[in-house]
């Protein structure tokens, strides 16, 4: 492999882990093994700190195709905690408000979940780095900031419940690009007339790229090295 040239990995992105952390981790190993003082890495598809699963990083020439990368439909498994929600919308803040869940059975959910799919308006988190006014909307909202989100159309190819266990619930979804997970079990919650919020998230495919298919952080080291040694070390 040319990283130097350019070259795309995967890698399944620790929890609690930014994802400029993975990249400068990444770029750093990859400057030390080529010998380099500068190499492009970018990724395609921020993942919040509390997420986990498929991130694509690209060096070199690939960097140019962020873009289309970032395009590709994603599929999420989602744990959702129903009857709480967070100011975050997942588990970075506390509970602000306690709800009801005593009406909700399967068969409800299951009903609710179907009026999310195909085309849908929906407001990004607060907590996101959705840029306002030239700020993101993270800083903002942490010095307690009044912030106006516009909505955005997305598309949600589907979704499926795959657990149920009150007050827990754990869906699988299949997006478009721009999709707030986060923000959909906000909506998920109103929509049962209680609150929501995220407790979990995998990023379980890109594209027809597959969790089990990336590298994990501890394997990087021994990859590289590999791939490295078969192209040789830039000098």
């Amino acid at each position: 492999m040319d990283f130097i040239e350019g070259e795309i990995l995967y890698i399944d992105k620790p929890l609690y882990w930014s994802s400029f952390r993975v990249v400068r981790v990444v770029r750093a190993k990859l400057c030390q093994k080529l010998g380099v003082r500068k190499l492009k890495v970018g990724h395609a598809g921020t993942l919040d700190p509390l997420a986990t699963g498929v991130m694509t990083l690209c060096t070199g020439k690939m960097t140019k195709q962020i873009d289309r990368l970032q395009s590709e439909t994603k599929e999420y498994v989602a744990g959702i905690r129903l009857g709480a929600t967070t100011p975050s919308f997942d588990l970075e803040t506390a509970i602000d408000h306690e709800y009801p869940t005593g009406h909700i059975t399967r068969e409800l959910v299951e009903e609710t979940l179907a009026r999310f799919t195909g085309e849908i308006m929906q407001v990004p988190p607060r907590y996101s780095a959705v840029k306002v006014d030239g700020k993101r909307a993270y800083e903002l909202a942490r010095k307690n900031k009044d912030i106006e989100l516009k909505p955005k159309l997305l598309v949600i190819d589907s979704i499926e419940l795959v657990a149920f266990g009150l007050p827990d619930i754990t869906i699988r979804v299949i997006c478009s690009k721009g999709t707030y997970i986060r923000a959909l079990a906000r909506d998920i919650g109103e929509s049962l007339q209680s609150g929501a919020h995220l407790t979990t998230l995998i990023r379980t495919r890109v594209g027809e790229v597959r969790l089990e298919d990336c590298l994990q952080m501890e394997e990087v080291d021994h990859f590289l090295d590999e791939q490295i040694g078969l192209t040789g070390k830039r000098e």
